[in-house]
């Protein structure tokens, strides 16, 4: 009963924090981009009254006008001059926009304008997000061990305490994923991307690989741009190899908070538990004892792996 207890009061917790965690970052967002905004709304109704007295056009005409342009903008279609000099449904544009689909990214920035295109979008993103997830999943089981398993061991047989490992481990992992997947793309977004800074080129990462896709900041929609086909499948690359390594630090950090007893304390399921039912039952058995092959029925050749002796994030520190 004390154990229910205190779930139920950690829940509260986190709840109220969460809650209180929205109302601090809406007072920050407020403060920052509310006196931008103000200013950018006066400089339009500024430059649009001096359009107004400099030609013959009515206000409802320009407010007609601006309501098509702005229409068609949001779909990727703009009355700039040189601007839209590709389309943005040829083959590696459609490829980066099912990328950004079916990963959860969705930068917005382009969209289907037809009503087949949109309920084709439901049924691909239905069958391409599980699948895009099992295939991440997939991917990052196979690089635990030679990322996150040996490491750790060779840090203890080097004679660190298992704990200690585990935080050196991942906080060099950390260093490395910032280094690889957010400061060197970066680096090079701001040298193509001509009108990108360096902390634009940050931002647009993080924005990216934490799924998040506002859609200010889209690559490869300068117009002119040189090999823009093959700079989109390059991105499509950093995006699935980036979601991967932050799938891949999320289960580190999983596995860390088993070790340090967090998971227990918040009262979380364990990492090593679900990995180890994983190890042990088979996806599909549909062979019957009588029908196994022969090297299976031998003595012992059938008896399942104790847990114990299942290679973990705990055990391989103790071996």
């Amino acid at each position: 009963m004390h154990s229910v207890g205190r779930s139920w009061l950690l829940l509260t917790g986190f709840i109220l924090f969460y809650i209180i965690y929205l109302l601090f970052g809406a007072l920050v967002f407020s403060s920052i981009e509310r006196p931008v905004e103000d200013k950018l709304r006066q400089d339009m109704e500024d430059l649009k009254q001096e359009f107004l007295n400099q030609s013959c056009v009515n206000a409802a005409s320009l407010e007609l006008f601006l309501v098509k342009v702005l229409t068609a903008n949001k779909y990727g279609v703009s009355v700039l001059k040189n601007s839209t000099a590709t389309s943005n449904w040829d083959l590696a544009s459609s490829m980066f926009f099912a990328n950004t689909l079916v990963t959860t990214v969705g930068y917005g920035h382009t969209t289907p304008l037809s009503d087949t295109g949109k309920a084709f979008s439901i049924l691909y993103a239905l069958i391409g997000v599980p699948f895009t997830m099992l295939v991440l999943t997939a991917c990052v089981q196979r690089l635990m061990y030679p990322l996150v398993l040996a490491p750790v061991s060779l840090l203890h047989r080097s004679g660190m305490e298992p704990r200690p490992a585990t935080i050196v481990h991942f906080v060099l992992l950390v260093v490395l994923v910032l280094l690889l997947f957010f400061v060197a793309p970066a680096a090079v977004f701001s040298a193509v991307e001509m009108s990108w800074s360096f902390l634009d080129g940050i931002y647009f990462c993080f924005i990216s690989l934490c799924t998040i896709g506002l859609g200010d900041f889209v690559p490869g929609t300068q117009p002119g741009q040189t090999y823009r086909a093959l700079y989109q499948v390059a991105v499509m690359v950093y995006l699935f190899v980036g979601l991967m390594m932050m799938y891949l630090l999320l289960r580190t950090f999983h596995k860390m908070a088993d070790l340090h007893g967090l998971t227990t304390f918040l009262q979380l399921p364990r990492c090593e538990e679900s990995d180890l039912d994983e190890d042990r039952e088979p996806i599909v058995d549909d062979q019957r004892e009588d029908q196994r092959p022969s090297y299976q029925t031998q003595k012992g050749a059938s008896k399942p792996l104790e847990p114990g002796s299942q290679p973990s994030y705990n055990t391989i520190n103790k071996g």
